[in-house]
């Protein structure tokens, strides 16, 4: 879509293309580490992290490499076409990647399983659904501003409601995830 040769292409849908893009790589990237690192923790498959003189590289900077990449390319070459959807899914995954562990480098250290990195991702999530699929601000009217007021106040009851069920949850899981990171590989 993000051609940049078909004129009855608008910048808005170009921009919407690239929205969805980085949306849908953040989510899959997401899983597929959290996925990842449950298997690699449980001994089910071989260990896959990186260490460099004793040390574990975390993947938050893998992502944090991912960023800077896209950031410098973006801002010198400036792309078009297929190799901005590139640049979308690339900024898509480094994000997922970094912000998986945001609890880790917001306390500096601590255990892969922090509350805060699933806050973030949640949050992330929906400022990248926001723009994704809102219309642009030039064409919020009164009532947009209304029905988003509503929705915004019954999803945020929601996920209070959800974040809340998750006390006890995390009571039974978050004590099995912790085992599994304590006897995982080093």
């Amino acid at each position: 879509m993000a051609n940049g040769t078909n004129p009855s292409i608008t910048s808005l849908q170009i921009s919407n293309h690239l929205a969805r893009l980085v949306l849908v790589t953040f989510i899959l990237t997401f899983i597929v580490v959290r996925v990842l690192v449950i298997l690699i923790m449980s001994r089910r498959i071989p260990d896959l992290y990186l260490h460099l003189g004793g040390t574990h590289v975390h993947h938050l900077n893998y992502g944090i490499f991912l960023l800077a990449g896209v950031g410098a390319y973006q801002l010198f070459w400036h792309p078009g076409g297929r190799n901005l959807e590139i640049a979308a899914i690339i900024y898509g995954s480094g994000m997922a990647l970094t912000f998986d562990e945001f609890g880790m480098w917001l306390h500096l250290g601590g255990p892969y399983w922090q509350r805060a990195s699933l806050d973030a991702i949640t949050v992330l999530s929906a400022v990248f659904g926001l723009i994704t699929f809102a219309p642009s601000l030039k064409r919020f009217h009164f009532q947009h501003w209304a029905g988003a007021v509503i929705i915004a106040v019954a999803v945020g009851v929601f996920f209070f409601m959800l974040f809340e069920s998750f006390k006890y949850v995390g009571k039974i899981v978050i004590p099995v995830l912790q085992e599994i990171e304590v006897t995982s590989p080093p």
